[in-house]
């Protein structure tokens, strides 16, 4: 049978003569037997900044100036036009490990994902936040720690060499150690306290729960029920909004609810049989299935028992009748980009420590 040739690119002539023995076919253009293998496609080049710099008329110092948002450097916008569109063309990007090595850190910053849902105010914060970051030439990547805490949460982090951390407290005074050790130039911590050898922005949910519980009792409810969600990972909120409803000298009375509408339809036959007169529901979404299964019951609310939310969702406004809550203030994500990024221009600044959780009770039908 006839063989069938095989162009292997940038193969060099064979200087040797050819041979008679059949057995002397290359291995690259036959398999054994007499069927024929085509050889294995050669992988495109992948353009690099020299490309780019000959497409553009440029050095390549120029490319890197431009590509990396390089601000010590003036360049004209044509230049920069130009150096662009021909990254464009080539579909060149530059090597993020490689520029990293010259500067000796990465440009992310690291979110660990927290264990537990975001609700639409938190993840519009991120996203305004991750948005604010990739234009100050930040790389934003969340990462999901699920069963990692403290110091081997923050050595999984470590290993990305974030240029700046946004994690949760429980990280501790080693676990922020183990990042600045690694290169890290900026920990923040988001929670109520403060860490050591880290920059703090305060979030305590006490402040919710506290302005909740004293909107009720200026209505008159002195014994307050403070709904407990049974959802994996938010107790990290609500328990501090329960103490923020004990600091106030009320009488608060923790109500277990899963987000159901049997659990809500038992929770609100309990509460007609003699609960407490008034119900901080933990935030708006469990507030309005609680509402809903007190109306099923025949429950007047607020005559029979007052509800209030937290958050300030639209659809509670919506509600008949409308839903009392307190509205959470949260700092800009532009802000706190900027300042994570002045904290890694000046990684030797001293800790700073800013609260940037309000809370505002909104007094409306339901209380």
């Amino acid at each position: 049978m006839p063989g069938v040739m095989v162009q292997i690119p940038n193969q060099q002539p064979d200087p040797r003569p050819p041979s008679s023995d059949a057995s002397s076919r290359s291995a690259e253009s036959f398999t054994s037997g007499d069927s024929a293998e085509p050889a294995e496609p050669v992988a495109p080049s992948v353009p690099t900044s020299a490309d780019v710099a000959r497409l553009a008329g440029v050095s390549r110092a120029t490319v890197s100036y431009v590509l990396n948002n390089t601000g010590a450097v003036r360049i004209s916008e044509p230049t920069r036009h130009r150096v662009r569109e021909a990254a464009r063309e080539l579909g060149y990007v530059p090597h993020a490990a490689a520029r990293s090595l010259r500067a000796g850190h990465t440009r992310i910053v690291l979110l660990p994902t927290p264990e537990m849902p975001a609700g639409p105010l938190h993840s519009a914060f991120l996203n305004e936040l991750q948005w604010a970051l990739s234009r100050l030439d930040h790389t934003v990547v969340q990462y999901g720690s699920v069963g990692l805490t403290g110091e081997d949460a923050a050595r999984a982090w470590a290993e990305l060499r974030p240029v700046a951390v946004l994690a949760p407290t429980g990280i501790g005074p080693d676990g922020t150690a183990v990042l600045r050790r690694s290169g890290t130039k900026a920990v923040l911590t988001l929670g109520p306290e403060p860490v050591e050898g880290a920059h703090a922005l305060l979030m305590d949910q006490r402040t919710v729960g506290r302005a909740a519980a004293e909107h009720l009792r200026s209505r008159g409810h002195d014994r307050i029920g403070v709904v407990m969600p049974r959802e994996h990972g938010l107790d990290a909120y609500a328990e501090p909004r329960l103490e923020g409803v004990r600091a106030t000298g009320a009488e608060a009375v923790p109500l277990p609810l899963s987000y159901e509408e049997e659990d809500a339809a038992r929770l609100a036959r309990e509460l007609r049989d003699g609960g407490p007169g008034a119900v901080f529901a933990y935030n708006d979404e469990y507030a309005m299935l609680l509402m809903r299964a007190l109306q099923d019951t025949g429950a007047d609310v607020p005559g029979d028992v007052a509800v209030m939310g937290a958050d300030d969702l639209m659809l509670g406004r919506l509600l008949r009748p409308r839903l009392s809550t307190v509205r959470v203030d949260l700092p800009s994500g532009r802000e706190i980009a900027e300042l994570v990024d002045r904290l890694v221009r000046d990684p030797a600044a001293e800790p700073l420590v800013r609260d940037v959780l309000g809370a505002t009770a909104i007094a409306r039908e339901s209380t």
